[in-house]
């Protein structure tokens, strides 16, 4: 007896499996993965996907070269590029005299005429992303630090905005090894104070120079965010860092209505966000061992706030600023923070800028 056969329908060559998938499935795909670019190679494969992408809520942009107005591409931010890329010394010569009360004996008039930060061309954030109407979570990451150090030194600093300064920490130091055979000891005469060589060897000097540094790093890179905010109503979290690791400027939910809500105050010399008055603690270490075999001389913790005069209305809590200080930076920097959050405190006054 001859068996049964049965007989199937070849499957249709137009049938794509990945179709039977919803859309919000797709979604979160696309969600996972983020970078722009590959969400741009993406929107190239089918109509479906190309309709899908815009509708992206979390998304990260890398800019590998920032190019100035005039089409020049600006060295200084070229990560291949030799360093110092110190993009703010014309500025802060300039402007040393008037900003701290205490030290203007600090001034240096030479200037120069390069622009404090080149204006973002066809590599604009606010162009790559235009054609997204979702976007909730954003990181941007840029080339590469704004302040230009010497090797060796450590610099990190974190700000958090909203339409103008809130908060600011910055750690600095000189980054040594920490092995058996260094020569470098915790100096037995620290006592919590700082030393009297701190004032005399231009070490309070080098750690003004870091601190408006990187606060005008800060409000460059807030005043540059003005069109994607404006243009992106969804965003809920924005974080802008760079390669280098060196800086980081936060905006949550608070901070982002505080954006729009309120006028942006922009500084009259430069394309950058005006920094209000703000008063300064810092805390410093002659020598500290942190975690993973590293040593810091000279360690110094800064953290600004906007005085009462200068905060524009901004009633941020001690609780919500030591919150933000210990949330700072991960491994062994968070533990410099929180060593250094135990010494004597000096307290410093800043003129707005």
């Amino acid at each position: 007896m001859q068996p049964r056969v049965r007989i199937h329908a070849d499957p249709s060559p137009d049938l794509d499996e990945f179709d039977r998938l919803p859309d919000s499935l797709v979604l979160l795909i696309l969600n996972k993965v983020a970078d722009v670019r590959s969400l741009g190679r993406c929107a190239a494969v089918s109509r479906r996907f190309n309709m899908l992408v815009p509708l992206v809520h979390d998304i990260y942009v890398k800019i590998d070269r920032v190019v100035t107005v005039d089409g020049d591409s600006d060295e200084g931010l070229n990560p291949s590029s030799p360093k110092p890329r110190n993009l703010f010394s014309h500025f802060l010569k300039l402007m040393l005299f008037t900003l701290l009360k205490p030290f203007n004996h600090l001034r240096n008039t030479n200037g120069g005429n390069k622009p404090l930060f080149p204006q973002l061309s066809h590599h604009s954030p606010a162009q790559v992303l235009k054609n997204f109407t979702h976007v909730r979570n954003l990181r941007i990451e840029l080339p590469a630090g704004d302040v230009g150090t010497e090797d060796g030194v450590l610099l990190k600093w974190r700000a958090e905005f909203g339409s103008t300064l809130q908060n600011c920490v910055i750690l600095g130091g000189t980054q040594i090894d920490c092995n058996p055979t260094s020569d470098q000891e915790p100096s037995v005469e620290d006592n919590g104070s700082i030393p009297e060589s701190f004032y005399t060897n231009g070490g309070l000097k080098l750690r003004v120079v870091w601190t408006i540094s990187s606060m005008i790093a800060a409000s460059t890179r807030h005043y540059l965010l003005h069109p994607v905010i404006k243009d992106h109503p969804t965003l809920r979290s924005l974080v802008l860092i760079d390669a280098d690791g060196q800086g980081t400027l936060s905006m949550g939910v608070d901070q982002l209505k505080d954006f729009r809500e309120k006028p942006l105050s922009a500084s009259a010399s430069s394309n950058r966000t005006q920094i209000p008055a703000s008063s300064m603690k810092l805390r410093y270490a002659p020598y500290m061992e942190l975690p993973g075999g590293m040593g810091v001389q000279g360690a110094t913790l800064v953290v600004i706030k906007p005085s009462s005069e200068g905060s524009n209305g901004n009633n941020i809590s001690r609780k919500e600023t030591d919150a933000f200080v210990f949330g700072a930076f991960d491994g062994p920097f968070n533990s410099a923070v929180k060593a250094l959050m135990k010494r004597r405190t000096y307290l410093l006054e800043m003129n707005g800028f």
